[in-house]
């Protein structure tokens, strides 16, 4: 969530900002339904939501439970000071311009986010902190008893990956992954016509996203006041502090993305979306490429093959596209990215008479909705801890691959590299102690 200068935060820019703010959640003092109006969820109906990470995306995800009387947010936690403040200010602020109750002081935040967990009146957590803190996190509250929903990439390391599995299904938990873009009609629609045979025999998928996590290598820079960066840094080493990373106001999406100690890259960032697409469209979900072949270049970024036990050739590589697919079949292509679906000949997709293709299959389903929807029903979500974990190993083994240069085969069932200890070693990684 964007954090604001000393100078603005003054009481009437605070007002207005709430006001104007996303963020309009519905009330959460107990009420009984009738003081509540018609068609209102009774709180005790209602799903309590904590949310650990309160930074940019934490703010987005706030915003998609706006006026979602089945669900409530009751706690925050965040390791800025600031942050906790202002997500206080803002959620209480949006309760009370919904309800008229301006003395609501009701969302707590806190430090340490086990003190959220140990809270026995939080159903479900929402987990939008950098992708080094997911598995922890994500294992640490679904043994507390709670539902998740986790940002993707859903972790670092295959290893990880696996131990959210269990941990889901240890404690029969219901949890989504923030792969939103299987709930776009767009991407369905993309599915819907590769699993019809439009496209005749699937030969080869381009997935284009951004370049293999690197080492850190950012300069230090004086530390801020209000950040516990012990706790920031957690598992991973302890990094010297640039506000690159770790921006008190977040204007654009942080850089700790590109570093191997926190991120995966935009490899596994955006790989976690269109390498998605890719396992969705050609029925992988179980399951992921048996061959790894990075380019002859070691400093290429592009390049990487991958084959999958059927013979189906996935290759990171830009079409000139943006970050998006490209699916060739027998019959015919199929390009899908954010904001187009098309295909040659058009009418594998659109049918006679061709009206506007960029206006059509623009809807983009809830991917909260139906998160929500499964923890009532118990049932299982759109993109469930298996499916996430599976789209991060692929990315995870495409770093591998970039890094060592070399051809590497992968066992998806054992989840082990045949006859190299070198890559299996970067399968797992020794979190620090930062206790």
């Amino acid at each position: 969530m964007e954090q604001r200068s000393k100078k603005s935060a003054t009481a009437p820019s605070r007002r207005s900002f709430v006001k104007n703010s996303l963020l309009g959640f519905g009330a959460i003092t107990i009420l009984p339904r009738h003081v509540l109006g018609r068609g209102i969820t009774a709180p005790s109906d209602r799903i309590n939501l904590g949310y650990i990470g309160l930074g940019k995306q934490g703010g987005i995800l706030a915003n998609k439970f706006i006026d979602k009387t089945e669900a409530q947010i009751v706690a925050g936690s965040d390791v800025w000071k600031s942050k906790r403040k202002l997500f206080e200010e803002v959620v209480s602020g949006s309760y009370a311009e919904k309800r008229g109750q301006n003395d609501y002081k009701g969302v707590k935040t806190y430090l340490e986010y086990q003190k959220l967990l140990s809270r026995k009146d939080i159903d479900a957590v929402i987990i939008a902190t950098p992708d080094h803190w997911h598995a922890i996190q994500a294992i640490d509250a679904l043994n507390a008893g709670k539902d998740v929903y986790c940002e993707k990439p859903l972790t670092n390391t295959v290893y990880e990956g696996r131990q959210i599995v269990n941990a889901v299904k240890k404690n029969k938990a219901v949890f989504q992954t923030g792969s939103m873009q299987r709930s776009w009609d767009r991407f369905k629609k993309a599915k819907e016509t590769i699993n019809s045979g439009k496209l005749g025999k699937i030969e080869k998928v381009i997935v284009n996203v951004g370049d293999p996590a690197i080492d850190y290598n950012l300069p230090k820079e004086p530390m801020p006041k209000g950040l516990d960066w012990n706790l920031w840094c957690g598992p991973a080493p302890l990094l010297d502090y640039n506000s690159a990373i770790a921006p008190e106001v977040v204007k654009s999406y942080p850089d700790w993305r590109d570093f191997k100690e926190t991120g995966g890259g935009i490899l596994a960032d955006w790989g976690a979306h269109m390498f998605d697409i890719a396992q969705w469209c050609l029925g992988m979900d179980d399951t992921g490429p048996v061959r790894f072949t990075p380019p002859v270049d070691p400093k290429a970024v592009r390049g990487l093959k991958m084959v999958y036990e059927n013979g189906v050739e996935v290759v990171h590589e830009d079409f000139g596209r943006g970050w998006a697919v490209r699916f060739i079949g027998s019959e015919g292509i199929l390009d899908v990215g954010r904001s187009f679906l098309e295909s040659l000949p058009l009418n594998i997709v659109y049918q006679e008479p061709f009206e506007n293709p960029s206006k059509m299959f623009d809807h983009q389903n809830n991917h909260y909705d139906n998160w929500l929807s499964a923890i009532k029903s118990r049932g299982e979500t759109i993109c469930p801890a298996e499916t996430g974990h599976r789209s991060a190993t692929v990315c995870n083994v495409a770093n591998i691959a970039y890094w060592l240069g070399k051809p590497l085969e992968w066992n998806p069932v054992k989840e082990q590299f045949k006859g190299n200890e070198e890559a299996n070693a970067l399968l797992k990684r020794q979190n620090r102690n930062y206790s």
